[in-house]
């Protein structure tokens, strides 16, 4: 079976790895082209990762680049088209809830390749997040669905799925975090700030949001860095918050801003901090399964079995409802949580093995 594999921002290479080293490590007949849209140009948020998961050079890259998520659609789906129209794959594979999923799956239903989409079925329910619509746009086209969960699988079939094309396979991005786990590597700012483990915090922000108002945005790192002036908090900044920062010019002594990590240096400061503080679904994965408590900076979530059982607390941006966090975190109060099903470090395998199902 010949496979296109889509990749275009950071969390897409970091759950597309898992299918890649499946199929390398398998003894199952899948071939593929690594397609990656260059939505993140950035090297750290995309070139390197490719050094650090063991991947491959992207077989293309359609160099997208910057602009609006209308302009990025039009040039994913233009590029892609013309690869579709050179070669055909069996099953056109996209993973997540971004730009270029969405583009790619789209682009592939309308030149009759069948579409994959893994981590399908979640929803936050909050039409204000790009990624909603891209889910929901993705899940109403695609063919087969892979899920991280059983209530994500269960809200498919709730919604008219056939139960046939459907399946729970667990996190692809955990696969990635338990391979890697034990090359995580110390970054930079580690020695520089002579930082120790369970004394300093993680906080990541990149939702429109939370930075693209600038009182907003200073309102909420004012919340965030009041509570103790004594612990360093760590902030390795996304290219777009870096933008918003530049603006504000918000200056913070316990605030400790840090260019892009690469994904083994970012996670091992996810790995040792006291709590990481985050808009991001997948980091709240991430840290469940690592035992971090997550503080999220949201007023929902796609991804509830981290706050059902994982170490994830929705926080938002209400100053009371961060303070009452950190008071709990501060007094060791944190509940400890478990590790969802399936999330096991096998999901690439389990999806190559329905894959080829489909294909027998």
């Amino acid at each position: 079976m010949y496979l296109d594999l889509i990749a275009g921002t950071r969390p897409n290479f970091v759950k597309i790895a898992s299918i890649i080293h499946a199929i390398d490590e398998s003894e199952l007949n899948f071939t593929y082209r690594l397609i990656h849209t260059g939505q993140h140009y950035d090297k750290k948020l995309s070139t390197n990762f490719f050094k650090d998961l063991k991947l491959p050079e992207p077989d293309h890259n359609l160099g997208v680049g910057s602009g609006s998520q209308a302009k990025q659609t039009a040039e994913i789906m233009t590029a892609y088209e013309k690869l579709l129209e050179d070669k055909t794959p069996d099953i056109c594979i996209v993973v997540g809830d971004v730009t270029s999923s969405m583009a790619c799956a789209i682009t592939a239903k309308k030149m009759l390749v069948k579409v994959a989409h893994i981590e399908a079925g979640l929803r936050s329910y909050d039409w204000e997040m790009p990624e909603e619509i891209n889910r929901v746009l993705i899940d109403s086209i695609a063919d087969y669905f892979f899920t991280t969960t059983i209530e994500a699988k269960t809200y498919l079939l709730s919604t008219g799925k056939d139960a046939n094309s459907v399946y729970h396979v667990g996190n692809t991005m955990i696969d990635t975090l338990v391979r890697f786990k034990q090359h995580f590597r110390k970054p930079d700012i580690w020695n520089r700030l002579d930082l120790k483990k369970d004394q300093y915090l993680v906080l990541t922000m990149h939702r429109p949001s939370n930075v693209d108002g600038l009182n907003h945005l200073e309102k909420i790192l004012k919340s965030i860095t009041s509570y103790r002036k004594d612990i360093p908090i760590i902030f390795p900044v996304h290219p777009r918050t870096e933008n918003a920062m530049k603006r504000l010019k918000f200056d913070c002594s316990n605030l400790f801003l840090s260019s892009a990590l690469d994904y083994l240096e970012f996670n091992f400061l996810v790995q040792n901090s006291k709590a990481v503080i985050t808009d991001s679904g997948g980091i709240t994965e991430e840290t469940t399964v690592l035992g971090i408590p997550c503080l999220t900076i949201r007023e929902n979530t796609e991804r509830p079995e981290t706050t059902e059982i994982g170490t994830n607390e929705i926080v938002g941006t209400d100053p009371k409802k961060i303070e009452d966090a950190f008071s709990r975190l501060f007094n060791n109060n944190w509940r400890k949580g478990s590790i969802p099903n399936l999330w096991d470090g096998n999901t690439g395998l389990r999806i190559l093995r329905v894959l080829n199902q489909l294909n027998s």
